[in-house]
């Protein structure tokens, strides 16, 4: 497990040095620090901690509960399922907080954010960052914690084996 942990992470890091370097030219050319940062990490649409918790707790939710309720039934296209998962949770609840739903998503970026040479960066936000990871954490849980009460007594009388 921690070694799965780290590997997302170093993953995350790695996938954002690589848009460092594919956005590379368009530094120069950007004024604005915020679309720099937002580049490589979310960002509420409106500041509201709270809120924006919130969010992130429910579209983690969303992704964690229906991956696990797809089970052994989508083996086949497990993949592209989740794949258009993520892309009906962006559409549809992305728009709040830019939807994390995975805390190295964001914190492994934000890392490469601060430390990357990147010409008038301006602030990482590490005020924010604590809610692109806490929120999924928190919503991954509640979500295998429903899935499993709900499985016991309902999923499992429902769809086939």
């Amino acid at each position: 497990m921690v070694v799965w942990i780290v590997a997302k992470f170093m993953g995350a890091c790695n996938g954002s040095t690589i848009v460092f370097l594919h956005y590379y030219p368009q530094w120069a050319e950007t004024d604005d620090a915020g679309l720099r940062l937002a580049e490589f990490c979310t960002g509420p649409a409106i500041r509201s901690p709270l809120w924006n918790l919130v969010s992130e707790i429910i579209g983690t939710f969303v992704l964690v509960f229906v991956i696990l309720t797809f089970g052994k039934n989508t083996a086949s296209l497990g993949p592209l399922a989740v794949g258009l998962l993520i892309v009906v949770i962006g559409l549809s609840l992305g728009g709040t907080t830019g939807y994390a739903i995975n805390p190295a998503r964001d914190l492994g970026p934000r890392i490469m954010h601060a430390i990357l040479p990147i010409p008038g960066k301006g602030s990482s936000d590490w005020e924010y960052a604590w809610i692109p990871v806490v929120g999924p954490l928190i919503g991954g849980a509640v979500a295998a914690v429903f899935w499993v009460a709900l499985y016991k007594d309902f999923i499992l009388k429902v769809l086939p084996n």
